[in-house]
């Protein structure tokens, strides 16, 4: 987080400019339009108040981001997508979801920064970034330091993403489609590549490829994540053509073997089973044929 926005205020007025935009939501590419002040709930069905599904040291994440302590991660209820094979369903449909105030967001920043937790690591943020950036504004003044992770599906609006320059120090986000048909079929994102692929060039622009320090930790730039799907519906080989040549040919890409039939996937087949191993070693394949520079996460 850059210490200027502190000294200058400019937190705080961020999150006044953003607060505003929740009046007529247009935070993400849905645009609901929805009055989140007065209870108006669009396609994410968040409300003004901020609900998380729960918060701690996490050390499944990324090697960079994990270090020694673990990743401070704050998972927020509800989403913008609606995949259908969520293996967080519980969390991103509200199920799991627990109100809390800028101030006790502040509150649980700040606790995992005394943690030792190396980053704080908002998971699914896209639909509180107002009041992320209103509570940071609190917990920065308190000493909040560590590097903020913005770790989202992709389906992101750049006008958003500019009001997070000099915020956010590392990007995480997915990059689950190359077909807009099978996207909006499996998590109802219209327009999902477009929309991505201009997210992930904004996020490019403003930290760039991943930086770790002297340790291995993660203290700015960006990781890609592409979860493989059966029956290559994520087309991963134009995904990672895509990463390589509009992104970064030394991109930090991590390609995931971890999915499974989760949430209504087994009303969507090939969803309803595990990738094969040769799902995998494909889309391994085709990573490094679309560059062999690209790092690759562990």
């Amino acid at each position: 987080m850059h210490p200027a926005y502190l000294a200058k205020g400019e937190l705080e007025e961020i999150a006044g400019e953003l607060m505003a935009q929740l009046e007529s939501c247009n935070l993400c590419p849905h645009r609901c339009g929805v009055n989140r002040r007065k209870g108006e709930r669009g396609f994410c069905r968040a409300g003004w108040e901020v609900e998380i599904g729960g918060y701690g040291p996490h050390f499944g994440e990324e090697e960079p981001l994990v270090g020694i302590h673990g990743s401070g991660t704050i998972f927020f209820s509800h989403c913008n997508m609606a995949c259908v094979y969520c293996q967080n369903y519980e969390i991103s449909q509200g199920y799991q979801a627990e109100k809390v105030t800028l101030e006790e967001l502040a509150r649980i920043m700040l606790w995992l920064q005394q943690r030792g937790c190396h980053n704080i690591n908002l998971v699914t943020p896209t639909h509180y970034v107002p009041q992320i950036v209103a509570a940071l504004a609190l917990a920065a003044r308190q000493g909040l330091r560590i590097p903020l992770v913005y770790n989202c599906g992709g389906y992101e609006l750049v006008e958003t993403l500019q009001k997070l320059e000099g915020i956010v120090d590392i990007y995480m986000p997915d990059f689950k489609y190359a077909d807009p048909d099978i996207a909006l079929r499996l998590s109802k994102a219209p327009h999902y590549p477009r929309y991505a692929k201009e997210a992930l060039k904004e996020m490019q622009r403003q930290v760039g490829d991943l930086v770790l320090d002297k340790r291995g930790i993660a203290v700015k730039g960006l990781i890609i994540r592409h979860l493989v799907l059966p029956g290559g519906l994520a087309g991963t080989e134009e995904v990672m053509e895509f990463i390589a040549r509009e992104i970064s040919p030394t991109a930090y890409v991590n390609v995931m073997a971890q999915y499974y039939p989760a949430y209504e996937a087994y009303r969507y087949p090939p969803l309803n089973r595990r990738i094969t191993r040769e799902e995998y070693m494909e889309a391994l394949e085709a990573a490094c044929r679309a560059s062999p520079r690209f790092r690759f996460a562990r």
